[in-house]
């Protein structure tokens, strides 16, 4: 035994469990409007929090208090007030932010609520599927994806793809297969008025929210959702298909290549977006893919298990999702983008 080894992963082991035991903390920050009610990143005291959210100070104190120890708000001891940084703003309160990460601890929030029923599958071998997850996974995924598909979709991902953003431009139709909420669909619509749109998921209730939020955003006539799976949505003659982060979860990835391949039009073309992975597993043990294989354990794995899946996991890789693509009859993929955070690959018949 190395103590000095010993009391390394001891501290580190302490941290994790302060940022665990700080996860929930956040999350009711966030779900109380505590951080929104400090984005203006004025000096505060407890007293002045508690007076702007209308919540008990008491608890108002310990979770500032909490907070400050974790380097997410600021103290000064000489005035006792506390502060949220316009930087730290940006990754908590506001909406907008490319940087928001407040939805990813909803998902957080959504792994710990299914931690029983998960450890019982590692016992199984069965899988959990998508819909019966706690709602705020839900609300927390189409959060946490949402800042990346604001800021790169539009501006960056379809320029990058060969003729896509002239033919959308001039009026296209696009399949948007496992939309959630609906995000990505409506972003693209919004962008190209000329087009059109259907977005298919599994899940009703996403599928009902996503419905919702195009009558919201006066897109009902050139948007809609359906309930249909990845491998049975109707309609031939696409333009564009589109997944994004999604094929991973799927029970069969290559027939719902396949079924791609066969719904898109002459000079059709697939955009396949999935979470950035190196292909050997060394390239991944770093903290995000740290935070990868946690989500893909808790959820990615489990859904596609569910119905007896390939379950390719979070962090599948270029190579492997190109032999995918290729098996579903695909002859030409090309990573047309990638960020930190995402693969953007193309296929074409």
């Amino acid at each position: 035994m190395d103590d000095s080894k010993l009391q390394s992963f001891m501290n580190r082991a302490i941290a994790d469990l302060g940022a665990a035991m700080s996860a929930v903390l956040v999350g009711i920050g966030d779900r109380l409007g505590l951080y929104r009610a400090m984005a203006d990143g004025a000096p505060l005291t407890s007293e002045t929090l508690a007076g702007r959210t209308g919540l008990a100070e008491r608890y108002v104190r310990e979770w500032l208090l909490n907070q400050a120890a974790g380097g997410y708000v600021t103290y000064d001891p000489e005035a006792e007030t506390f502060r949220l940084p316009s930087e730290h703003a940006a990754v908590l309160a506001d909406e907008q932010s490319p940087y928001l990460l407040a939805g990813s601890f909803q998902v957080v929030e959504a792994a710990f609520k299914a931690q029983g029923a998960i450890a019982e599958r590692f016992r199984t071998g069965a899988g959990l599927p998508w819909g019966d997850h706690d709602a705020c996974l839900f609300e927390g995924i189409e959060r946490a994806y949402r800042p990346n598909y604001v800021g790169s979709l539009i501006d960056s991902w379809i320029p990058a793809l060969d003729g896509v953003e002239a033919k959308l431009k001039a009026g296209a139709r696009v399949a948007d297969v496992g939309c959630g909420h609906g995000t990505t669909t409506l972003l693209m619509a919004q962008a190209f008025p000329a087009s059109s749109f259907v977005g298919f998921d599994i899940h009703a209730g996403s599928v009902e929210t996503a419905r919702v939020r195009a009558q919201e955003a006066g897109l009902g006539d050139r948007v809609r959702f359906e309930v249909a799976g990845s491998t049975d949505f109707p309609g031939t003659g696409y333009d564009l298909v589109a997944h994004f982060d999604s094929l991973h979860d799927m029970a069969d990835p290559v027939e719902a290549a396949r079924h791609v391949n066969a719904s898109l039009g002459p000079e059709g073309t697939w955009m396949v977006v999935e979470p950035y992975a190196g292909d050997r597993v060394e390239e991944n043990l770093t903290p995000v893919g740290r935070l990868m294989y946690a989500s893909s354990t808790m959820f990615c794995v489990p859904s596609s298990l569910a119905n007896q899946g390939l379950a390719l996991g979070a962090q599948a890789g270029e190579a492997r999702l190109r032999a995918v693509i290729a098996e579903g009859g695909f002859t030409r993929v090309r990573c047309a983008a990638a960020t930190p955070f995402n693969l953007v690959l193309e296929a074409g018949a």
